[in-house]
């Protein structure tokens, strides 16, 4: 029986008349292709990326900031995002030496791209959303709004609140309390003792002044802090990432942002999305479905979102701005119904008479002026007659022990409420459908991607990080949907038009200068000075463009 032996490699030593190209090492249907083809149709200066025309004044030539887009694009996709671990791969990783054609930029250059080109990266993310709608990917007829906590570069250590804030300082006034104590006892015992050991306690007494003032020092850095959030008006401050927030959600506290996004029905890409910190969802509804909307193109739109969202402000506003929204409202009468009492529901609206009528018949009418909430909202009061509620036989179950009338509020748009019950009546399926749209990319980049935190500071950076994220999520999308060859050969058709574009504007030039230079050449023709062969040839050139 013959012995086999294992398949072995080239040896590493051995000449090559013609070595492997590196091309050779990229096959044909590798999405790295996806990247070039993409990044070779952008407008790098519309969008305004910096260095877009070329590299000015003296030094080295700038890299171009279509390659370093190209290696953040592939590190994105591929859960590399650490400028260091970008600068790695550029020098051993095959398929980004052929992306970058050999070029090895440094972490600094790589990092200070990301940082400087906040704006043009939001830029590349809406144009990216603009070239799907023309491609038919985008449905334009529903979208699903939600929101995530994205951890920042920020501890929660970091982030100071009022409380805190005050909290600190009684307790550090507690402190140089005591050691004002204790340095005057200090004092007292040194003159008791002056002729036994005043070398021990001038000693002691010299520390415990110094912690006096360590502590001192503190409490005027912390009443600071506290006097600058009164002057702000903000109800945060956070030393290291200004723009960081302790957000909380179901007990779990995270110092960062929240990410909102509007993800559209068709293939679940994202349509729109935004960066804020504020942990609460209530007044988010309007701004992002306003977004998607106009990224869109389209006049009405329907967005389904969770209970956080809901507000009657918001849903006016959805209304007015040709939006249909579908939120379920928060559950608020619990307590009424655990005392076994009628919650508001329970009493109608007469919309022609202008009264509400309770579970008894009675009615309950306006009373005269508003009452103005904290937040702004007006309302009208609807109150019981007392009469008829002493005799009520439902009394108990409607009022308290100690009221005698049952009061209602109303708001002045309730009218918004009213017909936006009557949507949800039959929003089953479309809140069901809402889960299944809107978590998808939220799973793929925090799941599968790995992107729970944010690895810049401050808005303008973190926008731009994230929008480098909605923009790799969404072409990883579609070219999972167009498939590679067609993704690559939709934009090398791009490119072709483009260049068949510039080359009629030159045609174009040049019928508009043709006569000049037709009578240019039959002058020099008609010249009794002997032009020579190479003149001739010219002439000849330019009477005969063709």
């Amino acid at each position: 029986m013959t012995n086999r032996t294992y398949r072995t490699g080239p040896c590493r030593d051995q000449l090559s008349l013609l070595p492997p190209r590196v091309e050779d090492y990229v096959a044909r249907d590798n999405p790295v292709r996806a990247i070039e083809a993409y990044v070779s149709v952008l407008d790098l200066k519309e969008l305004g990326f910096r260095h877009a025309e070329g590299g000015i004044g003296a030094g080295q030539p700038s890299y171009d900031p279509a390659d370093l887009l190209k290696a953040y694009l592939y590190g994105y996709l591929h859960r590399v995002r650490s400028s260091r671990r970008l600068e790695q791969e550029a020098q051993r990783n095959l398929e980004l030496m052929w992306l970058l054609k050999g070029l090895t930029p440094g972490y600094r250059t790589i990092a200070n791209f990301r940082r400087d080109n906040w704006a043009a990266l939001k830029a590349a993310n809406r144009d990216f959303v603009i070239l799907l709608r023309d491609l038919d990917l985008l449905g334009g007829e529903l979208v699903a709004i939600d929101g995530a906590f994205f951890h920042g570069d920020a501890s929660k250590a970091s982030i100071k609140t009022k409380k805190r804030l005050a909290e600190q300082l009684a307790c550090l006034d507690r402190d140089i309390e005591e050691y004002g104590n204790s340095l005057a006892s200090n004092d007292a015992s040194e003159e008791a003792h002056s002729s036994t050991g005043p070398d021990d306690g001038r000693r002691n007494g010299g520390a415990v002044a110094d912690k006096l003032a360590a502590l001192m020092e503190r409490r005027a850095k912390a009443k600071a802090d506290l006097d600058r959030l009164k002057e702000s008006g903000e109800t945060q401050l956070s030393t290291t990432d200004a723009d960081a927030r302790l957000l909380s959600k179901r007990g779990h506290v995270i110092a960062g942002y929240n990410v909102q996004i509007a993800v559209d029905a068709k293939h679940k890409l994202i349509a729109t999305s935004e960066v804020v910190n504020d942990g609460n969802d209530t007044g988010q509804l309007y701004e992002v479905a306003e977004a998607a909307k106009e990224a869109l193109g389209v006049d009405t739109l329907e967005a389904v979102a969770d209970t956080g969202y809901y507000n009657g402000a918001t849903l006016k506003e959805c209304e007015e701005g040709g939006i249909v929204a579908y939120v379920p409202p928060p559950k608020r009468t619990g307590g009424l119904e655990d005392q076994g009492r009628f919650t508001h529901e329970a009493f109608g609206y007469d919309a022609e008479a202008d009264v509400y009528r309770c579970p008894a018949g009675a009615l309950l009418k306006p009373m005269n002026g508003v009452k103005i909430s904290p937040a702004g909202r007006q309302d009208t009061r609807y109150v019981s007659l007392k009469a008829v509620c002493k005799t009520c036989h439902l009394r108990e179950q409607c009022l308290g022990p100690k009221l005698d009338k049952r009061t209602i509020y109303r708001w002045q748009h309730e009218a918004v409420i009213d017909r936006h019950k009557e949507r949800m009546k039959d929003a089953g399926p479309l809140m069901r459908q809402r889960a299944c749209l809107v978590e998808h990319p939220f799973g793929t980049l925090k799941c599968r991607a790995g992107y729970r935190h944010f690895l810049v500071r401050g808005f303008d950076k973190v926008r731009g990080e994230w929008s480098l994220m909605a923009l790799c999520y969404n072409l990883a999308r579609a070219i999972n949907i167009l498939g590679l060859d067609d993704f690559v050969a939709l934009f090398a058709n791009r490119v072709a038009q483009r260049v068949i574009l510039a080359e009629l504007s030159i045609l174009r030039v040049l019928r508009t200068i043709m006569p000049a230079v037709s009578h240019a050449v039959i002058a020099i023709k008609r010249s009794p000075v002997n032009l020579g062969p190479n003149s001739a040839i010219f002439c000849f050139r330019l009477s005969n463009p063709a």
